[in-house]
């Protein structure tokens, strides 16, 4: 079932740490596309404890973006206590997570409310589609993004194949399936995507482009974050394998999608 378009609320969340110089770039390419497509929208800011000018720019920018609301998050930070966060507070129909720095394009942003306008719950952006456009991936942390994001493919039996992406789109009612989260740090895309996959939502994966951040040094480090992927990666294949009847009768109470 289709949606008519432009009826939803699009909800663009990005958690913010000490983000001070890439936050005017982003929201003035995201809102003037936005607008132009006049599509609805609010740009939802979560200032994640940031150390410099994060929220004195987020204030200034207010007087140019009225769909511009911000969100400070309590300590202690981390990406996914950041999304947490902005996902207690989003008024959309439709949330994106977008990064603050520039590397998710607004175009796809823009795409992906198109899918979702198809009738999908999910879309997810890949950078490693056919159509898809990489540049300034670290090569060490793009080895490790293929080898376990090929491990996932196999665990999880699916075609999607950049599943720790952290630019993905879900309607409402996904988050809602899908919560309470419990990640705290980056491990929280393998959460949300795995989560919404074995519950059989109907997800979308586009190519995306996707450029390495100009300004700041990204907050991924790899051997910090490898036990958490992991905990969570085991955590969501558990489930699959022990209690999958149970949530696929809470994510559809009313029907037979459960004995699938």
């Amino acid at each position: 079932m289709t949606e008519s378009k432009n009826s939803l609320l699009y909800s663009i969340l990005i958690p913010a740490y000490n983000e001070a110089e890439n936050l005017p770039p982003t929201l003035e390419k995201l809102a003037a596309l936005l607008r132009r497509e006049k599509i609805p929208f609010e740009l939802l800011v979560v200032n994640d404890n940031s150390k410099d000018d994060t929220a004195l720019v987020l204030e200034r920018l207010k007087t140019d973006y009225p769909e511009l609301k911000v969100v400070n998050n309590t300590p202690p930070g981390g990406l996914g206590r950041a999304i947490r966060c902005g996902l207690r507070h989003f008024k959309g129909d439709v949330v994106a997570i977008v990064m603050a720095d520039s590397s998710d394009a607004p175009e796809d942003v823009v795409a992906c409310y198109r899918k979702i306008e198809e009738g999908y719950d999910c879309v997810f952006g890949s950078r490693f589609r056919k159509d898809s456009r990489v540049t300034m991936y670290p090569p060490v942390k793009l080895f490790c993004n293929r080898i376990v994001n090929h491990a996932m493919r196999l665990l999880f039996m699916t075609r999607h194949n950049d599943l720790t992406n952290a630019f993905k789109v879900y309607r409402r009612h996904v988050i809602e399936s899908i919560s309470p989260l419990q990640a705290a740090h980056f491990n929280i895309t393998i959460e949300m995507s795995l989560s919404a996959l074995i519950r059989k939502f109907r997800i979308a994966e586009i190519p995306i482009s996707w450029s390495g951040r100009t300004w700041g040094q990204s907050n991924l480090r790899l051997r910090e974050m490898g036990r958490r992927y992991l905990c969570t990666l085991l955590m969501i294949w558990f489930e699959r394998i022990l209690i999958l009847d149970d949530l696929l009768r809470e994510t559809y109470p009313h029907t037979d999608q459960a004995e699938k």
